[in-house]
């Protein structure tokens, strides 16, 4: 972003354009030129530098077009001071030397410094060139190495001049291909946002809290930076109301005018909250069937949509549960909440509620269910919930089977049967397998438990037996000792026996 006195920008016919290089060959030319002279100056001082830079102004036709550039190369140099001695220090002592001679008159400054040469035990050129090192302009170019040739710096140039127009906006509206990344970094900036549906599409709104009571400016700074988001989807165009030292104007830009030169969108915050990020953090370390997903895809709601804070994916079929964590805020944003609550489309929609909030019994009614909480999300609730969900999946999904299920293997598991059929475990528990027996929860042919009968014998070491049974594939060596007739008797940390069960 540039600084608002750099920002060019026509009012012609009462809008509010800014005044961008495009292709403008000119522009491309003076963009080199500005490079040049930041590469031709690395050594030299910030003030020679200036003064270079000054001398571009003068020779171009928009002085601030030269800055403008500046402004984003200075970003890409690194200055620093280079003095023999540390300038605060020498500046101390040179003080308390000229306070001493009493400096009037040329010859009394050079006797000052001679003394402070003498107490710092330096040459008195050491002394003078050490004295202001640190002021800005005496600090030296050091190094220069720019990201962008000079077609990528009026790339750069004209997006950060559409993020300084944006400064003064009070509202922005925006259509894009890609809604959910836009909301998601809303978001993350702390705006607010709209989705209203237009005739040309739906259009996302965005404004700052304070919106809610009257128009403000100090969000504009926020607008920049979500612009970076906005020109980094296919499609998209914005519609930003600016606030022109008092006079309402209308900011338009698509596509064409900005793009993202290799510059990363807002993603530097993953959630609204830390109640959301505790929430999903203590969630995603539990082993379930339900798979945790941010931000996923708009609802519809009326003539609005419904971006929910998460979704969570049922392992076992096509099925979502969307999550929204209604946290404390005002209270026409909570009637707003509501209001589009009521207005989604026939979805499985969980809500919790923050309990100053009031309205758990209005959004249970609205929605499949209200999670009360109170600092924290507690995940065994929300895992209840899904509990509830997966019921009716585990019965559906146990419906479309068979009540005999017969598998090819000599030894298999409910597991492994589950998954062959792409359902839950919980889905095939109380199915019947004809041809096999269960020992555990796993599935074996009678004939290879008489062989294992065959094989296994009383006073067996407890490590061969497991080994005759891994090699039949049976992993539970306990349920099928247990069933052919065996227990284990150990013999301290050496190992264990086999012997009959009484």
């Amino acid at each position: 972003m540039l600084t608002k006195d750099l920002l060019r920008v026509s009012r012609a016919g009462g809008g509010y354009r800014p005044e961008f290089v495009g292709a403008d060959p000119a522009a491309r030319d003076l963009a080199a030129r500005v490079l040049d002279t930041y590469r031709d100056h690395v050594g030299e001082t910030r003030g020679t530098l200036d003064g270079a830079l000054e001398s571009l102004e003068r020779e171009a036709e928009d002085f601030k077009l030269v800055r403008g550039f500046a402004k984003l190369l200075e970003r890409e140099a690194a200055f620093e001071t280079r003095a023999p001695v540390d300038p605060e220090r020498v500046r101390r002592v040179v003080f308390e030397a000229a306070e001493e001679v009493g400096v009037v008159a040329e010859s009394d400054r050079a006797a000052a410094l001679d003394s402070a040469a003498d107490r710092l035990r330096v040459e008195r050129s050491a002394v003078e060139a050490s004295l202001y090192a640190d002021r800005e302009v005496n600090e030296v170019l050091a190094d220069f190495d720019p990201r962008w040739d000079s077609d990528g710096l009026c790339e750069q140039y004209d997006l950060s001049l559409a993020q300084t127009a944006l400064f003064d906006a009070t509202e922005v509206r925006v259509r894009s291909a890609d809604p959910a990344t836009l909301v998601s970094a809303v978001k993350r900036l702390r705006l607010l946002y709209e989705i209203r549906r237009t005739d040309d599409g739906r259009e996302v709104v965005v404004t700052g809290p304070d919106a809610l009571f009257r128009r403000s400016r100090r969000y504009g700074t926020r607008f920049a930076r979500l612009l970076r988001t906005v020109a980094g989807a296919a499609e998209w165009s914005l519609e930003a109301t600016i606030d022109d030292r008092g006079t309402e104007r209308t900011l338009r830009l698509s596509a064409g005018d900005v793009s993202v030169p290799g510059v990363e969108p807002v993603t530097e915050m993953t959630f609204d909250s830390g109640v959301e990020a505790d929430f999903a953090a203590r969630f995603r370390s539990l082993d379930l069937d339900w798979d945790l997903s941010r931000e996923p895809e708009p609802l519809a709601a009326g003539e609005h949509v419904v971006i929910p804070d998460f979704a969570f994916d049922y392992a076992h079929a096509d099925f979502r549960v969307f999550f929204e964590v209604m946290g404390f805020w005002t209270p026409e944003y909570v009637e707003k909440k509501l209001s589009r609550f009521a207005d989604l489309e026939d979805v499985a929609f969980l809500v919790a509620v923050d309990e100053s909030l009031g309205v758990g019994e209005e959004v249970a009614a609205l929605t499949d269910g209200a999670i009360p909480y109170s600092g924290t999300v507690r995940v065994k609730d929300v895992v209840a919930a899904l509990r509830g969900y997966e019921a009716d999946l585990v019965a559906d999904a146990a419906d479309d089977l068979p009540d005999d299920l017969v598998p090819d293997a000599d030894v298999t598991t409910l597991a492994e049967v589950a998954d062959a059929r792409g359902v839950s475990e919980a889905a095939v528990e109380d199915k019947r397998f004809p041809d096999h027996e269960r020992v555990g929860r796993t599935l074996v042919r009678p004939a290879v438990l008489d062989a294992l009968a065959g094989e296994i014998e009383a006073g067996m070491a407890l490590s061969d037996a497991e080994a005759l049974l891994d090699a039949r594939g049976i992993d539970d060596a306990s349920a099928a000792l247990s069933r052919l007739g065996y227990r284990v008797e150990w013999e301290g940390l050496s190992g264990g026996t086999l012997r009959a069960k009484d």
